[in-house]
């Protein structure tokens, strides 16, 4: 299983992106109207220069007055651990676990073609263990 088996099953090859320039408040309020956790970090919306996330509006802003102007920059992750689609399913959820991170960005060539969370990484394990449970029942049935 690769990660582009991951991002096909997604069913959206929507990848969302953010300036370095764009206030924490523009931030909170993508974050909040497309319901994710994280966005790439670009500035071209093709290349990218880190990853913001929920947890580092909360980790990075709790003692900053008027949290809300600063850039998007000031507050970025910059070093990002990525994956590519060629990747092993298995690798991207170790990245996941041992980095205790819950957004990967997929890199091809330099270029950014998708993102994914933890809960894409769930919800797709657990198609495989059903596939794999109806399977059996089906062998153990004798059909």
């Amino acid at each position: 299983m690769r990660v582009s088996d991951v991002l096909a099953s997604k069913g959206s090859d929507a990848v969302y992106t953010i300036s370095p320039d764009a206030t924490v408040r523009e931030l909170m309020d993508t974050l909040a109207d497309l319901n994710v956790g994280a966005l790439v970090v670009s500035g071209d919306g093709s290349s990218m220069l880190g990853i913001v996330s929920e947890r580092d509006i909360v980790r990075k802003l709790r003692d900053v007055e008027n949290l809300r102007e600063i850039p998007v920059s000031d507050i970025m992750t910059t070093d990002v651990q990525v994956c590519s689609p060629a990747d092993s399913f298995g690798g991207l959820m170790a990245i996941m676990t041992e980095h205790r991170i819950r957004h990967v960005p997929v890199l091809q060539d330099g270029q950014l073609v998708g993102v994914l969370s933890i809960g894409d990484a769930v919800k797709h394990r657990m198609e495989q263990l059903e596939f794999e449970r109806d399977q059996l029942t089906h062998y153990v049935a004798g059909g």
